[in-house]
């Protein structure tokens, strides 16, 4: 995220994570800071239940009118359905912030996850800012990612490099996630840099293209959650300005980091073993391919199939069936990986072994044609394991 020169960032405990007594404090507070006023663009939860700092980060977009000097961000507490209270406490997470960078604090963006419906300690966020502010540096994007990890087993960051206008620029971004992930506008929580210059019209475009095909085109459990964002600031600071002639190269470099990041959310996904590809076509329009591969990505038959290396093609078969869209079981076919399985009507049971023997890789390809047109479309999911039950049976206790 820090790749892109002119941003600087930090990732501090606050004590607001509860940990065992004895070990050491964790990260749970994120601090991103543009030397510069950035325009931004942000999408957010599509969920009715929205918390407060989805509320916050909304009004103050349209405040500084999509100018952003930082980001704040916490882990630990989402901040979710804690009323006037929890707007308060969205408000003066920005105020302090402002305050401690110098920038008015509609310039600042507010991003909270963990359980929802318990009040966020803002004494613990005050008393650790100054900390955060002392900590920032170039070299700090990799604290900053684990300071906004909950269940995650693991940081998501990527970067890339981008000749635009003979200047090179950078792209880099960090990314939480692994339970409550079917984003359906944005994930749980994703912050993108750029050092490029970028209207603000051509900026939102390019977000709203990438995130279509990258935190849109993933699920680990069909679950939105209500702080779901991702926000991409652009500061300039290369030189290098993007305009109609250059958007592709831009374009192809956002979409790049956001597909590494969203990848990264389904890889650590909670209990995950497996990185699943569901490859849907033969549909009759693009909406008929998202749509059935979704369905068969969210399946849980489909999911625990999967985790135990069963190759059970007919729980592929039923769920695209019943997906609501356009099907022809005559014309239909399902792969795992390079055998087909069922074609035309007709099963082969007899390359079920060789399925099997596929299904045991920690990446894996699953598809269905739906005999229906020449549409197609690309989800990513994983497994559905015990440890998935375990982690979300006493997430609270």
């Amino acid at each position: 995220m820090t790749t892109p020169p002119g941003f600087t960032a930090a990732g501090v405990s606050a004590g607001i994570k509860r940990h065992p007594a004895g070990t050491p404090a964790p990260l749970d507070l994120a601090l991103l800071v543009s030397e510069r006023p950035a325009t931004t663009a942000a999408l957010f939860t599509t969920n009715r239940v929205q918390a407060a700092p989805v509320l916050i980060s909304r009004e103050h977009l349209e405040r500084s009118q999509g100018l952003t000097r930082a980001i704040i961000a916490n882990s630990g507490c989402a901040n979710a359905c804690t009323g006037d209270e929890g707007l308060a406490v969205a408000r003066e997470m920005a105020f302090e912030a402002a305050r401690a960078v110098g920038c008015p604090p509609e310039q600042v963006l507010v991003a909270s996850t963990g359980v929802i419906g318990v009040a966020l300690p803002i004494a613990a966020i005050r008393t650790a800012l100054p900390a955060a502010i002392a900590a920032l540096g170039p070299d700090q994007g990799a604290a900053a990612a684990r300071a906004i990890m909950t269940t995650d087993p693991f940081p998501k960051e990527s970067s890339v490099q981008v000749t635009i206008g003979g200047r090179s620029v950078s792209v880099g971004g960090m990314a939480k996630g692994s339970g409550m992930i079917e984003p359906m506008l944005a994930t749980m929580l994703a912050f993108v840099t750029t050092d490029a210059s970028v209207p603000r019209a051509l900026l939102d475009r390019a977000l709203h293209e990438a995130v279509e095909h990258t935190f849109n085109a993933i699920t680990v459990d069909g679950e939105c959650s209500t702080n779901d964002c991702v926000m991409l600031l652009a500061n300039g600071a290369s030189g290098a300005s993007v305009d109609e002639s250059t958007y592709s190269a831009f374009a192809d470099a956002l979409r790049s980091v956001c597909h590494e990041l969203a990848l990264g959310i389904v890889r650590g996904g909670e209990g995950a073993t497996k990185l699943v590809t569901v490859r849907v076509t033969g549909a009759a329009s693009p909406a008929d391919a998202k749509k059935a591969a979704k369905a068969i990505a969210n399946s849980p038959l489909v999911k625990t199939a999967v985790h135990g290396g069963d190759p059970n093609w007919g729980r592929l078969i039923a769920v695209a069936g019943r997906a609501g869209v356009s099907f022809d079981l005559t014309r239909a076919v399902v792969t795992i990986g390079p055998t087909v399985l069922f074609r035309n009507g007709r099963p082969f049971d007899d390359a079920a072994p060789e399925a099997a023997e596929y299904l045991k890789r920690a990446d894996i390809v699953v598809g269905v044609d739906l005999g229906s047109g020449s549409a197609g479309s690309t989800v990513w999911t994983c497994d559905l394991s015990a440890d998935y039950v375990r982690i979300n049976a006493d997430y609270r206790t």
